[in-house]
């Protein structure tokens, strides 16, 4: 069985892996001009709700199901994401399959640009796929509400990962109503996890980075951006060392567009 997080040797020695279904989640242009053989493509606006003033939120289970009805989706099948920008989006996509309890996945360690490193085989054909018949339902176990992020302020057990740049994290730069971040979030740039000399594969040291910040595999971790985009790869890498980890899917857009939520921005 593959691994969850997976290197492009091994993905290619399994190609022909039956059950395989491999998601690519690259720009439409990219997918068009190169993606892995066999590979799927979804467009990142397909697993958000895309509605404000929180457009990152899960969409409708209905449109979840028309997707993967789309793409031939089956729980027994095991699915490998990649994307072109280190892991934001696949690892939304492996944090959807978690909620809808499917337990094979795996993340291209590096995505579209660490398999062109490694000069294995691309296509610009696209695949035809026999769609499915999907029911899908939808678990909350690893999805923090707005509420249990304000019942973790202070928590001794529970640390929040705000993954957006430092520049948001202070309020110096905003896309909501309000900037700043929320009391007691710890901040990595979701940037800073990846290795810009290793085709964006995650940082090999990412452990040591976030023991040093006191993101600690003894805490419950909830993680967060804007709009859950950039925190699809947090979430990825706390669930890839064990963390005990929740994605907070309203994240900024919804914290800063509130009225009422306390706020830092020290």
């Amino acid at each position: 069985m593959l691994s969850l997080i997976i290197e492009p040797s091994e993905l290619r020695e399994n190609l022909n892996l039956e059950g395989l279904l491999i998601v690519d989640l690259s720009k439409r242009e990219v997918f068009e001009k190169i993606h892995i053989p066999g590979a799927v493509h979804v467009e990142p606006r397909e697993i958000i709700s895309g509605t404000p003033p929180a457009p990152g939120k899960l969409p409708e289970l209905s449109r979840l199901e028309t997707l993967f009805a789309r793409i031939g989706y089956r729980p027994d099948r095991h699915i490998v994401v990649y994307d072109d920008e280190g892991g934001g989006w696949a690892g939304r996509f492996i944090w959807t399959l978690d909620l809808i309890s499917h337990g094979k996945t795996s993340y291209l360690n590096g995505g579209i640009h660490a398999w062109i490193a490694a000069n294995a085989p691309v296509t610009s054909e696209t695949t035809e796929v026999e769609a499915s018949q999907v029911n899908l339902t939808i678990s909350d176990q690893f999805s923090a509400t707005i509420d249990e992020v304000l019942a973790s302020i202070g928590q001794d057990d529970v640390r929040i990962w705000d993954a957006r740049s430092a520049a948001e994290h202070r309020g110096e730069q905003r896309f909501s109503a309000r900037g700043g971040h929320i009391p007691g979030a710890i901040n990595l740039d979701w940037l800073e996890t990846m290795d810009r000399a290793a085709s964006l594969r995650i940082r090999k040291d990412i452990q040591d980075v976030l023991n040093d910040l006191g993101l600690t595999t003894d805490k419950k971790i909830i993680t967060h951006c804007q709009t859950h985009h950039r925190s699809g790869l947090t979430y990825l890498i706390g669930k890839s060392l064990g963390y005990d980890i929740k994605a907070y899917p309203g994240s900024w857009s919804e914290w800063g567009n509130h009225p009422d939520t306390p706020i830092e921005t020290t």
